[in-house]
């Protein structure tokens, strides 16, 4: 290595020295999903970035999906999934498929990655702690009939005190999307909306969203007219016009909650990129969408 390339290092270090002392101490949820996931060398980046992080003195909170390995899941055992309007139809066996897919497999993986890299993380889901108490969610057809999901909900409430209490401590909280009725059942819960919920009830000072697109287009298919600051006014006009569209609208849904929550801060970015946390919070340019009040 040069010296020139020394010196480059060095300046990128002193670049991130304002963002380490403003963030020293808040709260960021990050969203992790999209068919990302399950490429190792993705997974390796965000959970350097992320234990990054926690050594520099912020609390991250990781909030996970995981529908491509679910459907995966369902078909190797001869079960063909069912969707309404983008969310899957989750009858009891489903449901119990979806439990050991999220719990049993990905969460434990995050978990098992990051503690492998050097960091402390702790695998949560909806019942722990009560963390997330969820109602049961009926989708309204196309043909305008309600229509009855199965094991599908929507967050009640968050009970955001055991997450709190692992942050404050060092760990990395990683938490399944998997909520937990009155009844003591199960429920399968969207994971934009758990991270906006979780979010709004930290108080965070940030929710990230990593997914497998470059962040809000302009024009769908043109990362040419990638936005990269969107309000939240403009953002509910282009999901009514239609150019926010499909998973994307659980997303921006998930950002416009937090910041009515009193979130700052919220982003979209491309989680494929290497190291594209480091590269939004630490950098003056950023990548992705912010989504701003």
């Amino acid at each position: 290595m040069t010296l020139e390339q020394t010196i480059q290092k060095a300046s990128v270090l002193v670049e991130s020295l304002p963002y380490i002392r403003t963030f020293f101490g808040k709260t960021f949820v990050i969203k992790y999903g999209g068919s990302a996931m399950p490429d190792q060398d993705v997974q390796r980046d965000i959970a350097l970035d992320v234990i990054l992080l926690r050594y520099v003195g912020v609390k991250p909170v990781l909030v996970h999906g995981g529908g491509p390995a679910i459907t995966e899941t369902m078909r190797a055992v001869g079960r063909e999934p069912q969707f309404v309007n983008g969310r899957r139809v989750t009858d009891a066996e489903t449901m119990r498929i979806v439990r050991m897919v999220m719990m049993g497999i990905i969460n434990t993986d995050i978990v098992s990655t990051i503690n492998r890299f050097g960091g402390k993380a702790v695998g949560l889901s909806g019942h722990d702690g009560n963390l997330i108490v969820a109602r049961k969610r009926l989708e309204r057809a196309p043909t305008g009939e309600t229509v009855d999901l199965g094991f599908v909900g929507d967050v009640e409430r968050i009970h955001p005190e055991l997450v709190q209490e692992l942050a404050e401590n060092g760990y990395i909280p990683v938490v399944a999307p998997i909520g937990a009725g009155y009844q003591g059942e199960s429920y399968n819960i969207n994971a934009d909306s758990v991270a906006g919920e979780l979010a709004a009830a930290l108080r965070a000072d940030k929710l990230i969203i990593l997914t497998d697109v470059e962040g809000i287009l302009e024009e769908p298919g043109n990362p040419a007219s990638l936005i990269s600051a969107l309000q939240v006014q403009r953002a509910r006009r282009m999901m009514e016009e239609g150019s926010i569209a499909g998973g994307m609208v659980p997303k921006v849904e998930a950002c416009i909650r937090a910041l009515e929550a009193g979130v700052p801060r919220t982003h979209i970015i491309d989680g494929r990129v290497s190291h594209s946390l480091l590269l939004e919070i630490f950098t003056d340019r950023g990548i992705g969408t912010m989504v701003v009040s």
